[in-house]
């Protein structure tokens, strides 16, 4: 298969109302650049559906406040058990509601500043590597961006995560702490990148299906990333590393970041 081959793939961006770090999150209120505020599941959602070419885009949720907030806006959400454990299990119990869908995209809820090129991208990358069972994206982090998960971590706060890879591409490790290590001081460069992780990931069915199966793993719970299990069961993470965008790009992880995201939104307008 080669890059330009077409694959049909879904969007998937999952959503849950009890986070525990910030309960109620994917609605909760982000003011445009225009001044409009809109909750940040519609923000997310609007990343999703700015791609280059059209996909189907749903919202995953075992929450009906957060789906009638998605229908309100004209989106589509799927209704998922509430068992499930994290937004890759979420997108799993999606797969008998998508038979069409070769390749699932997860396009993370508190990931609205996600550049919708790098959604394509993904999926040209998967197309291109049918090997490849599960594909995510990593950006090398600007001094800015480090400068932010180096505040959170020095303030106890858990920031973004990072990624570090073997020769080929594919993830060796992720983790909520800053990898590689750095000294005091020093900041990332072209000898000693620090790979910032996106929440966004491509899946192939069967992939899913084993994760499904596979049931939470210890490194997973301890550094409360799902992607993990992934690595921990042998299955390869491809890694596509794009150049990192003009501004940085914050998940909403906290409450703290909504502000930090808002400013961002403020000057994109202004580029």
């Amino acid at each position: 298969m080669s890059a330009s081959a077409p694959i049909a793939a879904a969007i998937v961006i999952p959503a849950r109302y009890g986070s525990s770090r910030f309960p109620g999150k994917a609605l909760s209120p982000i003011r445009g650049a225009d001044g409009s505020v809109r909750p940040l599941i519609a923000w997310s959602h609007d990343a999703a559906t700015a791609t280059a070419r059209p996909h189907p885009v749903h919202v995953a949720t075992d929450d009906p406040r957060i789906a009638e907030v998605v229908r309100g806006f004209g989106g589509q959400a799927l209704m998922t058990p509430e068992s499930c454990a994290n937004g890759t299990e979420r997108i799993a119990a999606c797969l008998d509601q998508l038979p069409d869908a070769e390749l699932l995209v997860n396009l993370q809820g508190d990931a609205l500043l996600t550049p919708p090129a790098y959604v394509d991208a993904l999926i040209d990358h998967m197309a291109a590597h049918p090997e490849a069972q599960v594909g995510t994206v990593a950006v090398r982090c600007t001094s800015e961006t480090y400068r932010h998960l180096a505040e959170d971590a020095a303030q106890g706060r858990v920031g973004g995560t990072t990624v570090v890879l073997d020769a080929a591409g594919n993830a060796l490790y992720f983790s909520k702490r800053i990898l590689p290590y750095l000294p005091a001081g020093a900041e990332p460069d072209a000898d000693n990148p620090v790979l910032l992780h996106l929440g966004l990931y491509a899946y192939r069915r069967e992939a899913l299906r084993c994760y499904a199966r596979a049931g939470p793993a210890a490194l997973e719970a301890t550094e409360g990333l799902e992607q993990l299990r992934f690595l921990v069961q042998g299955v390869p993470v491809s890694v596509l590393v794009l150049p990192a965008p003009d501004l940085p790009l914050v998940e909403v992880n906290n409450p703290s970041d909504v502000p930090i995201v808002e400013e961002i939104l403020r000057r994109r307008r202004s580029v």
